[in-house]
C-alpha cells in the first residue's frame, strides 16, 4: 500500500474518532486522543533532543570548540537536581537566574507593546497637516492613523478608563460615558471571541476537507469504509453499555 494512501485511511480514521465525542464519549474517541498526545509528546522530545541537544549544545562544543555553552547546560543540569531530595537546593540557582532572565526580557517588550504602543495610538494629531493645503481631516478607515480612527480610539480608552474609575458615581453624563466604555469592551471582546471561533472553524474545515478529498476512489474510499466501521463500533458499544446498565440494575 502506497505511504500516502497509507496516511489517508489512518487520518480518516482517526478524524472520525474525534467526531464520535458529538455522540459521547467513548472508547474510540479516547483511542484517538490518546494516539495524538502520546504521538505530540513522543515528536517533541525526539524534535527537542534533535534541536537542543544535538545541533545547539553537542556540535557547536565539540566540532565548533564553542566552550562558552557549557554555561547554559550547567545551569540546565542544575535544574534536574530538582529530582534529587538532598541536592534539590541546588535547582532553586537555576530557576531564579531563569526567572530572572525571562522577567528582564518579556517586561521591556510587555511594556512597549501594551502600554507605550497604547499611547502611542491615543495621543496621535486630531487633525493633520499637509504642507500648504493646511489642516486636513481623514476619514479613511482602513489607515490605522487616519483622523476618524484617532477619534474613535480615543474616545474608546477614556470611556473605558471611566469605566473603571469607581471613585465617581456613575450617573448623568458619566454613565452615558461608562455605558460607551462598556460598548467597546464588548466589541473587544467579541472580536477576541469571533477570532478564536473562526481559528476553530477553520480547524474544523481543515478536517472536513480532508474526509471529502480521501472519499475519491483513488485513495480506496476511507471515508465511507470507516465511517460505516465507526458507525458500526459505536452501535455495538451502545449494546454493550446499555447491557451492562441493565445487569447492574
Amino acid at each position: 500500500m502506497d505511504a500516502t494512501v497509507l496516511g489517508a485511511w489512518v487520518a480518516t480514521g482517526l478524524t472520525l474518532c474525534i467526531f464520535t465525542f458529538l455522540y459521547k464519549d467513548n472508547p474510540l474517541f479516547k483511542l484517538a486522543e490518546h494516539l495524538y498526545v502520546g504521538v505530540s509528546v513522543g515528536y517533541t522530545i525526539v524534535k527537542a533532543y534533535d534541536t537542543v541537544i544535538v545541533h545547539l549544545i553537542v556540535k557547536p562544543i565539540f566540532e565548533q570548540g564553542e566552550y562558552a555553552l557549557l554555561i547554559p547546560v550547567a545551569i540546565g543540569l542544575l535544574m534536574l537536581t530538582r529530582y534529587v531530595p538532598k541536592a534539590a537546593w541546588l535547582s532553586r540557582y537555576a530557576f531564579a537566574f531563569i526567572v530572572g532572565v525571562g522577567s528582564g526580557l518579556a517586561i521591556p517588550r510587555t511594556i512597549s507593546s501594551f502600554i507605550l504602543r497604547q499611547i502611542e495610538d491615543t495621543v496621535r494629531p486630531l487633525l493633520s497637516l499637509a504642507g500648504g493645503d493646511g489642516v486636513t481631516f481623514s476619514m479613511n478607515l482602513l489607515n490605522p492613523s487616519s483622523s476618524i480612527n484617532v477619534i474613535i480610539i480615543l474616545i474608546g480608552v477614556i470611556s473605558v478608563l471611566f469605566y473603571f474609575f469607581f471613585s465617581i458615581e456613575h450617573s448623568g453624563p458619566g454613565k452615558l460615558v461608562a455605558r460607551t466604555g462598556v460598548m467597546f469592551l464588548m466589541i473587544a471582546f467579541g472580536a477576541a471571541f469571533g477570532y478564536t471561533v473562526m481559528a476553530r472553524m477553520s480547524l474544523l474545515i481543515g478536517r472536513l476537507t480532508d474526509l471529502i478529498e480521501f472519499s475519491d476512489a483513488s485513495y480506496g474510499n476511507p471515508t465511507l469504509w470507516l465511517a460505516i466501521l465507526t458507525i458500526g463500533a459505536l452501535l455495538v458499544l451502545s449494546r454493550r453499555s446499555n447491557s451492562g446498565e441493565q445487569e447492574k440494575q
